[in-house]
Formats: structure tokens, C-alpha cells, sequence
């Protein structure tokens, strides 16, 4: 069974190593946004496909028998052209993503629907923000009238001189998100609700720090998609699609 794995993720990674170990032929597809990506196990292939119609060109073309969309929880384009794509040839798709975050005793969170939401937001919860949203979207908080710290793993092109920009790689810890909040006088984390561990670490710094948290919600998923949240179930999804043959 050939599995297009659309990827990006470390839940992606882990999933294309599990699936080469259960012997199913695995193509991860990587955007090629990020530079020195990690690149799973098993077959990659890097860069776009040309949006719906070039992704179905592209599953015609090398007779993929399932979709396994294991895209960041923010990459809705990806997700739609997937859907259509799939869709239009009739083959199985499945979304993996992982639960996004949930606040706990202590929190003091502000949900915001996208990022120029959570821009108009940030003059009435604080002075110093520190933004890790990554560098899409970025843009949208340069008239937001504060001084911020913007963390990428990438720099963004052309570089913003309205912030104060850090390159780094997750997983964070605590004790490292906690100083770098302290040296910069942060008193507003905003984020995106993408949910996992790797960087949960700025949630448990700005708990202890009493910090108000603007999450961006997640994009919603298109309409009747069937979705997953964990290596197993993608496993029993793919057995219920194998070719009995």
C-alpha cells in the first residue's frame, strides 16, 4: 500500500517511521519551507505540488492508494488542496493532528480567531509581547504599538525591523523560556494553539509568571474530513483501506 505522507511534523516524522517499520511504502511530502528541515524515515519529497490540481496530478501519476494530511494544525491551504485532491480521485484521506492546548488552574488566556485579532488584543493586556507565531502571519502585529520579541525557527524575508527577532528550533524547556521572558521584561505571550509538547514549555513560563496568553484558534477543518490524533489510530485507519488482494 503507498501512502502519500504530507508532513512537516514531528508527529509526521514519527508516523513515516512507524509505517516504513510496518511495511508500507511511504512518500513524505515536505513543503520546503523551513531550511535544515528534519527529514523523516523512508522516502521525501520537498517543495509544492501546485496547489489541488497539481496534487492530483501527482497522486494520479505515481498510484498513491491512500492521503495521510500530518500537516501543522495551521496549514489549511495544504489541508484543502489535500481534501480536493483526494477527493476528486476518490482516494481515502485521513488528518492527523495532534489536541490542541487547554487551559489549567492559573492560566489567564485570550483566544483570538486569527492573528490581526490577536494584534488589536495586545494594547490592553500588556507593553512587552513576545510573539511565537512564526514567521507567516508575522506581519500582522507590526502596527500593534508595542515593543516585541518574535521567535522563528527562519527568518522572515524581508526581516522585520519593528521587532526584536531570535532565531531558534523547539523543543523548549521551562527553565530556558522562563529566563528569556525575564531578560526581555515580557508581560504578553502570544501564540498559536498548536497543541503538542515541543512547545508547551512558554505556557508553563507564562503560568509562573502570571503572564496573560493570546492563543490564536485553529483554522477549522473542511467540512465531512475523517481525523486522527495518534500513531494507532492512523494504523487502524490504513488497515481498514489495505487492499484485501
Amino acid at each position: 500500500m503507498k501512502i502519500l505522507l504530507l508532513g512537516g511534523t514531528g508527529e509526521a516524522r514519527s508516523l513515516a517511521r512507524t509505517l516504513v517499520a510496518a511495511g508500507f511504502e511511504v512518500v513524505s511530502s515536505l513543503a520546503g519551507r523551513t531550511t535544515d528541515a528534519r527529514l523523516p524515515v523512508g522516502e521525501v519529497r520537498q517543495g509544492g505540488f501546485g496547489g489541488a490540481e497539481g496534487l492530483a496530478d501527482w497522486l494520479r501519476d505515481n498510484s498513491v492508494d491512500a492521503v495521510v494530511d500530518a500537516t501543522h494544525p495551521f496549514a489549511a491551504t495544504m489541508t484543502e488542496h489535500a481534501v480536493a485532491a483526494a477527493g476528486g480521485l476518490d482516494i481515502p484521506l485521513l488528518v492527523l493532528r495532534r489536541p490542541g492546548w487547554t487551559p489549567v488552574p492559573g492560566d489567564n488566556w485570550h483566544w483570538a480567531d486569527t492573528a490581526t485579532a490577536a494584534a488589536k488584543m495586545l494594547p490592553t493586556l500588556g507593553t512587552r509581547a513576545f510573539l511565537t507565531t512564526g514567521r507567516q502571519g508575522l506581519n500582522a502585529f507590526a502596527d500593534a504599538g508595542l515593543w516585541m520579541l518574535a521567535r522563528c525557527v527562519d527568518a522572515p524575508n524581508p526581516r522585520p525591523t519593528w521587532c526584536t527577532l531570535i532565531l531558534d528550533r523547539g523543543p523548549y524547556d521551562v527553565s530556558g523560556e522562563l529566563a528569556l521572558m525575564r531578560q526581555h521584561q515580557i508581560d504578553v505571550l502570544v501564540t498559536k494553539n498548536s497543541g503538542g509538547s515541543m512547545t508547551a514549555a512558554k505556557l508553563e513560563a507564562a503560568r509562573r509568571l502570571h503572564l496573560p496568553v493570546v492563543l490564536i484558534e485553529r483554522p477549522p477543518l473542511p467540512a465531512g474530513v475523517t481525523t486522527a490524533q495518534t500513531t494507532t489510530d492512523v494504523l487502524t485507519w490504513l488497515k481498514t483501506h489495505q487492499d484485501p488482494r
